[in-house]
């Protein structure tokens, strides 16, 4: 918060000096971290194309106006770590990623049959 003081009243030479308080707006920043994991706990993030799906995941993040800090994973789960902004529901965020980057691995076909996260 930034916070501005202007003295103006008038002293004994004449010199008017007055005072007020102007406050520029608020800037408020959530930091959350999110794990979520692969339908029925499976192994099926390949190390081969993890870091794609990170950097896929990411990119969703900040095209969703938010900050990406880090995004990482192992064969069954992926974290986020992300800046959210008090606009931004959780839930719809996470909605949104989990959707685009499932239909991402599915476009893709890095897996056999159809890739799901799990619920929640």
């Amino acid at each position: 918060m930034i916070i501005k003081i202007i003295n103006k009243n008038i002293n004994p030479e004449g010199v008017i000096l007055k005072r007020t308080i102007i406050m520029a707006g608020t800037f408020s920043q959530l930091y959350i971290q999110t794990v979520f994991a692969v339908k029925g706990r499976g192994n099926l993030i390949d190390k081969k194309w993890r870091d794609e799906l990170c950097k896929y995941i990411s990119g969703i993040i900040k095209g969703k106006d938010q900050k990406s800090i880090i995004v990482n994973g192992v064969a069954d789960h992926i974290h986020c770590f992300i800046g959210l902004k008090p606009s931004m529901a959780i839930s719809d965020l996470m909605r949104d990623v989990k959707n685009n980057s499932s239909k991402f691995i599915n476009d893709k076909v890095f897996v056999k049959g159809k890739f799901s996260w799990q619920e929640g």
